[in-house]
């Protein structure tokens, strides 16, 4: 079995995870920008994160990154609404840094984020290049935990105006 590196970078009282990553060689790496942090840290793996693990493994990627578009830590997405700020102080910077250098930008936040945040997170320089897994109906980029291992990232057809025509 292959050595994981495992860094969580979170604000200092845990609050915000701001980025998750895991390494298991040299090469590239995905990074998939989900709605909102759950368990996952530095010390442990939760369901999504497991899975998002195989999908990179599966593409022959070195490893990955998570990054949200709230850095808020809850294990419900309700819950993020009860945040005086769900987005976190540090969070667009990490999302500008996986946009600069990560190879592979996977949406995979789901239904739950508000529109303007959405938008705010498009706006981003490199979020041109966002792909996804699968769609949903009303054309979000759907969340990965219970996804056919076998998918591979394709562009996201409605990342910009398509997305505003859906949210609409």
């Amino acid at each position: 079995m292959t050595e994981v590196d495992s860094r969580a970078e979170l604000s200092e009282d845990r609050t915000y995870r701001y980025r998750l990553s895991r390494v298991w060689s040299d090469g590239p790496r995905a990074t998939f920008v989900m709605l909102n942090p759950s368990t996952a840290d530095e010390y442990s793996d939760d369901p999504t994160l497991r899975r998002c693990i195989g999908f990179a493994r599966h593409w022959g990627l070195g490893g990955l990154n998570v990054v949200n578009v709230y850095a808020f830590r809850a294990t419900k997405p309700a819950d993020l609404w009860t945040a005086a700020d769900p987005i976190g102080p540090e969070n667009n910077r990490y999302l500008e840094d996986a946009a600069a250098n990560d190879e592979v930008l996977v949406a995979a936040w789901g239904a739950h984020a508000k529109q303007e945040r959405v938008q705010e997170v498009l706006s981003i320089p490199g979020f041109d290049r966002l792909t996804c897994l699968r769609t949903t109906k009303r054309g979000y980029p759907s969340h990965p935990l219970y996804l056919p291992k076998e998918l591979l990232p394709v562009p996201w057809p409605t990342w910009g105006q398509g997305l505003q025509r859906s949210l609409a």
